[in-house]
């Protein structure tokens, strides 16, 4: 978000809002109920360190979940206990690796092809692309038989099982990850590179 108007200007300031989605699709994304809970001031974004900012956000939505708060109705003119959860969050792919703690950056870059993706870099553009995306269609598709539109070869191979819930868990469980930028390089090379703090949540992991 460029809050001077000025896009020239190198300065990244990022906001968190948080949207009430059961409210009916015609209000819940109006302005009066979409409410800012956070703003990441800049002038660079965060990296992995956003964990920092999300931590007490966190912390209210254990509370929400667990035990819960009192609200008043103004309808009915009574009071309630309102549970709460984080339903999703809504980002470009660079945040989805901050948030995520997989390195969203080279020859690995999908995290749901992990280990099995398929990718090469450009000869003269020195960019990384990945390739062959037509094992995600089923095996029938006319599309897997085409040679000369695509690669000059047919696609038999199958689409990367995708991991579950605990086999991301374990990946993450016991990596050592320190917050703040450290001018020391670790020798360890991980595409995994963090737990997130959303694994703190007891509503949406494996031991939930």
């Amino acid at each position: 978000m460029n809050q001077f108007g000025n896009m020239s200007m190198s300065h990244s300031s990022w906001p968190i809002l948080l949207v009430i989605y059961n409210l009916p699709l015609r209000l819940c994304m109006k302005r009066k109920y979409m409410m800012l809970s956070m703003m990441i001031s800049g002038p660079k974004q965060p990296g992995n360190d956003i964990d920092v900012y999300l931590s007490p956000p966190i912390e209210d939505l254990k509370l929400m979940w667990d035990q819960g708060v009192e609200v008043f109705d103004g309808f009915s003119n009574e009071t309630s206990k309102m549970h709460a959860m984080l339903f999703c969050t809504i980002n470009d792919f660079p945040t989805y690796g901050n948030l995520s703690g997989y390195s969203v950056k080279g020859h690995k870059a999908c995290s749901i092809c992990e280990e099995d993706i398929i990718s090469q870099e450009l000869k003269h553009g020195r960019k990384t692309v990945c390739l062959r995306h037509r094992r995600f269609l089923r095996s029938d598709h006319p599309y897997r038989r085409l040679k000369q539109a695509f690669n000059g070869h047919q696609e038999t191979t199958s689409p990367p099982t995708l991991l579950t819930n605990i086999e991301v868990y374990e990946k993450v469980n016991n990596i050592d990850h320190t917050f703040g930028k450290s001018k020391k390089k670790s020798s360890v090379t991980n595409i995994w590179k963090k737990k997130s703090n959303f694994f703190d949540l007891p509503s949406y992991w494996c031991y939930s």
